[in-house]
């Protein structure tokens, strides 16, 4: 005998499959003192930008034996505005643990920079970070054609950035991908602030406060090179075997002109 089953949907709710981004936060130690020094000075240059954000822990680069005092990580992490809500890698230790705190295994969750260059360190003058959290692939630009007063923040996310007026000093741009000011930058400026390390920062009058790419930051406190100095310049990340460096250029504006 056969049976039917009523195919009529529930009036109450509905089940679909959904995709949730995360950031993700490599671990290259276990040792939560060192990685929660490196964590607030990296996001002591962006406060709240995290805010809220659901996290994945990728194990993958530990080894299998290391020990992570996982619920002191996950006070440090919620404490930074982070949600740490899943995990993959590491080994049956670790996994047991991330179970126990009450993370979801999510072995085949990407990050949607996967494919791109690490993110990087402070090199000046912080250590070399070992976490690291990884960008989504900026898409169309945000444009800002008022001048930027102290104070003020601009923050593009997934995306790049193009300012047409001064960022006038104690004023922040942030952007996932490239920054391009088309006028004096006097502030800070942070491009590929979620990791993408083929971030650029590009600017008319180059004068900032703080530029950054990837968390590799340098200051005003440094003198910048004169030859990049109140002129049209860009800044790019580059690695090597002494680490991760910022690069600054004079843009030639003229001869590309002719």
């Amino acid at each position: 005998m056969s049976h039917s089953v009523s195919a009529q949907s529930p009036l109450s709710f509905e089940i679909k499959s959904a995709n949730l981004p995360l950031v993700m936060l490599r671990l290259k130690s276990g040792d939560v003192a060192v990685l929660e020094q490196e964590l607030r000075e990296r996001l002591a240059e962006i406060p709240g930008f995290f805010e809220g954000e659901p996290l994945l822990l990728d194990f993958s680069s530990l080894d299998e034996h290391t020990v992570v005092a996982l619920p002191a990580l996950l006070d440090l992490l919620r404490q930074q505005g982070l949600l740490p809500v899943a995990w993959r890698g590491g080994g049956a230790a670790q996994a047991e643990e991330a179970r126990s705190a009450g993370l979801v295994h999510a072995p085949d969750a990407r990050a949607r920079a996967d494919a791109a260059p690490s993110a990087a360190a402070p090199s000046n003058p912080a250590p070399q970070a070992r976490g690291e959290v990884l960008a989504p692939v900026p898409t169309s630009a945000l444009v800002i054609d008022r001048p930027l007063r102290s104070g003020q923040q601009v923050y593009a996310r997934g995306r790049d950035l193009v300012v047409l007026a001064m960022v006038n000093p104690g004023a922040e741009v942030i952007a996932d991908g490239n920054i391009h000011v088309y006028a004096p930058l006097r502030g800070k400026a942070i491009a590929g602030a979620r990791g993408d390390a083929d971030a650029r920062i590009f600017s008319l009058s180059f004068e900032p406060e703080l530029v950054s790419i990837a968390g590799v930051y340098r200051t005003a406190e440094t003198p910048w090179p004169a030859e990049v100095w109140r002129k049209s310049a860009h800044v790019r990340l580059e690695s090597g075997p002494q680490g991760d460096k910022l690069i600054m250029q004079a843009l030639d504006m003229a001869s590309r002109a002719a």
